[in-house]
């Protein structure tokens, strides 16, 4: 990518998953939100076009390609009206698997991952737990050894699909934290069979995306082999930190993309609806509101595409992805808040769609990291100030 445009082949993928989402139209949406049923054909499109492993190396059947082609993907996928539904249905398959193909045994590799690109095997990941949050050196979640492996107990939440995952990706304490050398040492990753005879998942109710749902999981005894662990005992912490930055770019552009359907869908409306004799798209209260979230959600793209660049080189990216999703949450939001405030009281109408963009826009605020750890991280790293926290 050229620092301001896609080049042909990113050009060819946009266009590509554009025509997937074609066949998935408003009302398909709609209905996934109204009825909470996961939207299983558009990710068996999708998985079948290839595009689930557009980040996988090419020897598992991936596409090999970069952050910035998974970020187009993504985002054309968001801003065709799937908005984070359809975005959230297929995220994890993206960039999930990346602490196996960064760390697993070739065998693993051989194993899993051409199963996960295919959509034959539906992951889970499991990271945060209730008493920890956003402090993952605090997760309480253990792995004890066994004779051939190790039994895992604890629980998590916010464990999304885990009602249709048949595999789990789960992080677990194997040395208590007393007894490592620093918190963030003594956890150990695991993939493995979703065995829910161990687990038992509990659907959290919450304001939107209810098709793809979020789970309280209670696991009891789950019985894991040596070789699922990934990687090295004790490690997991440090594998975790390789996909935080790439999530952080996916969450910014699904904002970004959500926020630009919406105004979209605000400008069209503002054109056709007649008010005291005039469209009120002419009237400068509609037209200001929607050209300053059109210039904040462009500037986002901006970073978000950076930071994406800057990850494809290898290059250090922390400050850029954080900062992305950061901005890119919050212009994604703003863009379609004035788009339901555009169409005034039928902004909150369902047949209108903008207040499921509303709605679901939040979730950019709030995951996967909050913005005032995100600003906290910009202070000490960019700005070297002392840590608060």
């Amino acid at each position: 990518m050229s620092a301001f445009w896609l080049n042909e082949e990113q050009e060819a993928i946009r266009e590509g998953v554009q025509r997937v989402m074609a066949g998935f139209g408003d009302e398909y949406w709609r209905k996934a939100d109204e009825t909470g049923a996961f939207p299983e054909e558009f990710v068996a499109e999708m998985a079948a076009g290839g595009w689930l492993g557009v980040a996988m190396p090419e020897s598992v059947g991936g596409a090999g390609l970069g952050l910035t082609e998974a970020a187009i993907v993504m985002q054309t996928v968001a801003q065709s009206g799937a908005a984070f539904t359809g975005a959230s249905a297929i995220h994890l398959n993206i960039f999930g698997p990346m602490p196996i193909v960064k760390f697993g045994t070739q065998a693993q590799k051989d194993a899993y991952l051409p199963r996960i690109i295919s959509g034959e095997d539906k992951m889970c990941f499991a990271v945060t737990e209730p008493n920890s949050g956003l402090d993952t050196a605090s997760l309480e979640t253990r792995a004890e050894r066994t004779n051939d492996g190790y039994r895992i107990n604890g629980r998590k939440i916010w464990t999304t699909s885990a009602q249709r995952a048949n595999k789990i990706l789960i992080i677990a304490r194997t040395t208590p934290k007393a007894e490592a050398r620093k918190p963030t040492e003594g956890l150990s990753l695991f993939y493995t069979d979703f065995d829910r005879s161990a687990i038992d998942a509990k659907p959290i109710p919450k304001m939107g995306r209810k098709a793809v749902e979020c789970n309280t999981l209670f696991i009891d005894d789950l019985r894991v082999s040596q070789d699922a662990l990934i990687g090295e005992e004790g490690h997991g912490f440090k594998y975790l930190l390789q996909g935080l930055n790439p999530e952080r770019v996916l969450f910014a552009v699904e904002a970004i993309g959500i926020g630009r359907i919406a105004i979209a869908k605000a400008a069209q409306y503002a054109k056709e609806r007649v008010v005291f004799g005039r469209p009120i798209g002419q009237n400068q209260g509609i037209q200001h509101p929607l050209a300053k979230a059109w210039a904040e959600l462009e500037a986002a793209n901006l970073l978000a595409f950076k930071a994406a660049a800057l990850y494809d080189a290898g290059r250090d990216c922390g400050a850029e992805a954080n900062a992305a999703k950061y901005l890119g949450g919050e212009a994604g939001f703003r863009a379609c808040e004035a788009s339901v405030l555009a169409h005034g009281g039928m902004g909150y109408a369902k047949e209108y769609d903008v207040e499921r963009y509303f709605r679901e826009a939040m979730i950019a605020r709030i995951a996967p990291v909050s913005r005032e750890m995100i600003l906290n991280f910009v202070a000490e790293r960019v700005l070297h100030l002392p840590k608060s926290y």
